[in-house]
């Protein structure tokens, strides 16, 4: 069974996410693992992460200050320094069973504030070549030690003084690979089903800069979904909507995505936010 097994088993626990990396010498953010509330730090600010259940940002707490304590999760938790990030990147990396590893172009992600998951990503990434590099590196590595066969998702922060954090892993298609469908010579699926047949890794590098925007359920919508927009967003160029069948919407679900490819990264963002502004999700 690929991924295997025990892979599967620890990327369910953010805690022994967090103690591979340490144990194998691989860039994370300081941290300590606590059963309950009581035996944290009031060492400020610091970020409380639930280490089973969390996803697509629910399950993480900033706190700031004092008053923020009373808002703590009630269940066994990482505990991790806040970091003072300059982006938030990622890299999907794939690897089959002889031991053949490629990966895909870093891409850049920017967050909804409120709803703490993406809003928009964009690849190639605007950080430096040499962070970049850094970041395939880690990311290679951490497939290598993991002995992992299939496609891995390494979500990572690059600090203001130029390191390189893993954040958390997912081992599977992810959404900060979506783009790969339109912009890459291999998708991320392809790949992913190329590397657990053992078969030889596709071409993972970019046909055109891309952006994408995750279609967000209204924060305000709560019902059978309706999409407003969609007509302007066809119109609008090398636009290609991705919608995922869900009958219902709810504040900040993910409905579908749409990716935007242009002749540069700056023009498929500019794109990518104009159709934001445009294609709703309300009910």
């Amino acid at each position: 069974m690929y991924p295997q097994p025990h892979i599967l088993e620890m990327v369910q626990d953010k805690g022994l996410q967090k103690e591979f990396y340490q144990k194998n010498n691989l860039p994370t953010a300081p941290f300590y693992l606590v059963e309950k509330p009581e035996q944290i730090k009031p060492e400020f600010p610091f970020v409380q992460k639930l280490r089973k259940g969390g996803y697509d940002g629910k399950g993480v707490l900033v706190v700031k200050d004092a008053d923020g304590m009373s808002q703590l999760f009630q269940a066994p938790s990482v505990i991790e320094n806040k970091v003072v990030i300059e982006a938030e990147i990622a890299v999907i990396t794939a690897r089959n069973n002889s031991g053949e590893i490629k990966s895909f172009p870093v891409v850049e992600m920017q967050f909804n504030a409120e709803a703490n998951l993406v809003e928009l990503l964009f690849s190639p990434s605007k950080t430096s070549a040499v962070i970049q590099q850094k970041a395939v590196s880690i990311a290679e590595d951490l497939i290598s030690k993991l002995n992992m066969v299939g496609l891995l998702a390494v979500e990572m922060f690059v600090t203001k003084d130029g390191q390189v954090l893993i954040n958390e892993i997912a081992p599977r298609p992810h959404n900060s690979g979506h783009h790969t469908i339109e912009a890459n010579h291999t998708s991320q699926f392809e790949q992913h089903l190329r590397a657990i047949l053992n078969l030889p890794l596709g071409n993972s590098s970019t046909i055109l800069p891309a952006a994408m925007i995750n279609l967000l359920g209204d924060k305000d919508s709560n019902g059978r979904a309706i999409y407003s927009g969609v007509q302007d967003a066809l119109n609008a160029g090398d636009v290609h909507i991705h919608l995922y069948g869900k009958k219902i919407t709810k504040p900040y679900r993910k409905m579908g995505h749409v990716t935007v490819t242009a002749a540069t990264v700056d023009e498929a963002i500019l794109n990518a936010q104009k159709i934001q502004s445009q294609l709703k999700v309300i009910s």
